[in-house]
């Protein structure tokens, strides 16, 4: 195979995470640049454009184009609405501002979906074609890969997995709804239960600690895990009634606590689905850790340009 090269850009909250890949999926240069101090949505996109400057740079020849994972809902390279901590990105065209100044082709998607596609391309579900993929931390993620595609619904405005329905009329979600999955089942739910369990702040909390507590059989980190793996296994149960993939892949931090994290979740899923839906459905934990985004990116820009 005739190695080529795409830049990837994934935008969280507190950085950019870029890179230079090639079409194996190997990494060539990669690297951070924090948002601390950035305060403006002029800010964010003059960062965007120092960043894929710096990996052309380092590109050993013409890059094929710029993908961008950008967190909350894009149509045709248009944010809609960005992420609640990152300033403006209101019907922005970035699309077109980036290409424009960097005469390059670009393609930008939902942040979610491309760690989705980077897993289905060159990590945990490489063999797929049919994939659901949800991404567990602050709040929850997912993308779905359908016939071998990213799908987001009509013009990308579905694959809301954390925002499915467990439980009518109950918590209260980020989303400004209730009784989300996202509002039972992330890790900041996981943290606010154990920290209630224990009469405790949960600021001084995290979900590595209450992991170890687990594994150390503590009565409330049992009791809190067990809900999380329950929960957790509520929707990602809805999800194979619907779409029957062959992987459902989990990614982060709290899914690379070991692998009786995905036995649990696995043991609980089998007991909530119906026998012929999930008979070809294999759950496993994401392999490509903090680069899902960045290869996802690449990944997007070879299947398009």
């Amino acid at each position: 195979m005739t190695e080529s090269y795409a830049i990837g850009i994934d935008v969280g909250g507190s950085s950019l995470k870029c890179g230079l890949v090639s079409n194996t999926g190997k990494v060539i240069y990669s690297f951070l640049f924090p948002l601390d101090n950035i305060f403006t949505e002029g800010e964010v996109i003059a960062l965007i454009n120092a960043a894929i400057r710096k990996c052309v740079e380092h590109a050993p020849e013409k890059v094929r184009g710029v993908g961008i994972g950008f967190p909350g809902i894009v149509d045709q390279n248009i944010v809609i609405g960005g992420a609640d901590n990152l300033p403006g990105f209101k019907n922005v065209d970035l699309g077109s501002i980036i290409s424009a100044s960097t005469s390059l082709n670009v393609v930008i998607d939902n942040d979610a979906n491309l760690m989705g596609l980077g897993e289905q391309s060159y990590g945990a579900a490489a063999d797929c074609t049919n994939v659901v993929f949800l991404t567990i931390g602050t709040g929850i993620g997912g993308g779905l890969i359908i016939d071998g595609k990213l799908y987001g619904g009509y013009k990308n405005r579905g694959t809301e997995l954390g925002h499915i329905t467990i439980q009518q009329d109950g918590a209260q979600c980020s989303c400004g709804l209730t009784g989300c999955l996202e509002a039972y089942a992330s890790t900041t739910a996981l943290i606010n239960h154990y920290a209630e369990l224990r009469d405790i702040d949960a600021e001084n909390i995290n979900g590595k600690m209450i992991v170890n507590n687990y594994l150390a059989k503590e009565p409330e980190a049992l009791e809190a895990m067990h809900k999380h793996f329950d929960h957790l296994a509520t929707g990602i149960a809805s999800m194979i009634h619907v779409f029957s993939p062959q992987k459902v892949v989990l990614g982060g931090g709290i899914s690379e606590a070991g692998q009786f994290y995905i036995s649990e979740i696995k043991k609980r899923v089998l007991k909530r689905t119906m026998p012929d839906t999930v008979q070809h459905t294999q759950i496993v934990a994401a392999q490509l850790g903090n680069k899902a985004g960045l290869l996802g990116c690449a990944a997007r820009v070879f299947s398009k340009f």
